[in-house]
């Protein structure tokens, strides 16, 4: 998969946890992590780009998607594979 995602958590987030296994059962193999309970400045670039102080905050090939019930909604639209670039006969049905 080429698409890069990009999310921003923390290491106690329940809804990072449910985002990110969304994503894995989409066929992302890789997300990068960036922590911001650890780097102050990662949480202010956070804040910046999205304006919003909440994890996590994703981003799916440079366009940002938002927190995790906005990354539950775009999968339900059926839009979430379009991101990703997949054909929806390539993604699992397995709900989460």
């Amino acid at each position: 998969m080429s698409t890069g995602v990009v999310m921003y958590s923390t290491a106690i987030c329940p809804y990072c946890v449910r985002a990110e296994r969304l994503l894995m059962s989409r066929g992302v193999q890789h997300i990068e992590t960036i922590r911001i309970d650890l780097d102050e400045s990662a949480r202010e670039r956070m804040i910046e780009k999205t304006g919003r102080r909440t994890v996590p905050q994703i981003f799916i090939g440079g366009t940002y998607v938002g927190g995790c019930d906005d990354l539950f909604a775009l999968d339900k639209a059926g839009e979430l594979q379009a991101m990703l670039g997949m054909s929806q006969t390539e993604t699992q049905t397995t709900p989460i």
